[in-house]
């Protein structure tokens, strides 16, 4: 290769000394010192809106408990909860529990065990008057990226995708549905992943936005800044899950119980081949419209009717199941569905759903029968079903996400 005489690198040389710019040393500072400045007022205003939302979720609490696993529960009187702020709801006061739906018969003995949650282990509880309330901080809010997605569903984009495992009974018309769980905890593995096990309530009709009522238990490090425990949680949506949120964190559910928090840690959890743990669930449809939750024999309480665009008339569609959000690479997420374990290894080994009923326009409980089985990555997570005299209509479902077969 040509290589260029001494002189024209000496011309060269001249060239770049005489025509680059040269800043002093006062410009570079003062360019830093703004650029600084600059930074920290964005942080002070993000900040700020951080603490405001803080104030409007976390509101005056007449007792506070710090929960063995570093929760803080805040027990606060039911009327500051922060449905409250609803317009429609300023100056009242919650509804009382309606009766529960009528059994059809099949009623089985379902106090096997209750399950315990983590704040309350060790005998505290909330006075009469007042809700337990997760306390949320200023990490929490963080962990999301931005304040408008905290405490929301994360919706799928070009790098994360909703995996499901359902038994599912559509097209009808339904007034609640009613489950047994059991309870795990399975292994999270990334970020912004998580694992969980629920009931869904559904209006979901062509052409009208989808509207829902969840609840089961989950495993969410990024929302509960934790190590993997799972916990008691609801959810809603009135528009396809571009609104709503979980637990309390908007306006829009209201507790009505001081035996429960929601987001609050689940214990134990069933062991691989030992103790099963469970939990029943119940969602129904009220006289007034309101969608009531109810753990065991304990209402929760309700998320109201002016909610829902369509669901405060019935839902369309019941579904039964597990739930992973992953984030897709190179190869499948290693994040766990149920116990970890596929449906086949059965009773005390894989994740069950069992004792599934629907709710009719009368408000009686029938059997979800004529299962719809759905799962989107059979190799990854599976679903099965069953019907016996003692569990009723069942399914198992799970499995360990990235393995051999699905790679």
């Amino acid at each position: 290769m040509y290589a260029p005489t001494p002189p024209i690198i000496c011309i060269f040389f001249l060239f770049f000394l005489l025509f680059t710019p040269v800043f002093p040393i006062q410009d570079v500072k003062n360019f830093k010192a703004k650029y600084k400045s600059f930074n920290s007022s964005i942080e002070s205003k993000k900040m700020k809106l951080i603490n405001d939302l803080l104030k409007k979720i976390n509101k005056p609490f007449v007792k506070s408990i710090k929960s063995p696993d570093g929760d803080i529960i805040d027990c606060v009187l039911i009327h500051l909860q922060p449905a409250f702020d609803l317009p429609q709801l300023k100056g009242s006061l919650p509804m009382d529990p309606p009766e529960l739906p009528i059994p059809n018969g099949h009623e089985q003995a379902e106090k096997e065990s209750e399950i315990k949650q983590v704040w309350s282990s060790n005998g505290e509880s909330c006075p009469n008057g007042t809700i337990p309330i997760r306390r949320t901080t200023a990490s929490d809010i963080l962990a999301f990226g931005s304040i408008s997605n905290f405490g929301k569903k994360i919706r799928p984009n070009s790098l994360d995708t909703h995996e499901y495992a359902l038994g599912s009974v559509e097209e009808g018309v339904y007034h609640g549905a009613k489950a047994t769980f059991n309870l795990w905890k399975p292994n999270v593995t990334g970020v912004n992943e998580f694992s969980l096990s629920q009931m869904w309530l559904a209006y979901n009709v062509p052409n009208r936005l989808v509207n829902t009522v969840e609840a089961g238990w989950m495993v969410y490090p990024k929302l509960y800044k934790d190590n993997g425990t799972p916990r008691l949680f609801n959810f809603w949506t009135p528009d396809n899950y571009k609104t709503g949120c979980y637990n309390l964190n908007c306006p829009g559910f209201v507790q009505t119980t001081n035996k429960y928090s929601l987001g609050g840690a689940l214990n134990p959890p069933s062991t691989y081949d030992g103790t099963q743990t469970i939990i029943t669930i119940k969602m129904f449809k009220g006289m007034t419209g309101a969608w009531w939750l109810v753990v065991g024999d304990e209402a929760l309480g309700y998320w109201p009717s002016y909610l829902f665009p369509d669901l405060h008339n019935n839902a369309t569609d019941v579904h039964y199941g597990g739930e992973v959000i992953s984030n897709i690479g190179l190869k499948h997420t290693s994040t766990q569905m149920g116990s970890g374990h596929f449906p086949e290894e059965g009773f005390g080994k894989a994740a069950y759903i069992r004792s599934m009923e629907v709710i009719d326009i009368e408000g009686r409980l029938q059997p979800a029968s004529n299962l719809k089985l759905q799962n989107t990555h059979p190799n990854c997570y599976a679903v099965t079903s069953g019907f016996s005299d003692t569990w009723g209509n069942y399914i198992y479902f799970g499995g360990p996400g990235n393995n051999p077969k699905c790679p």
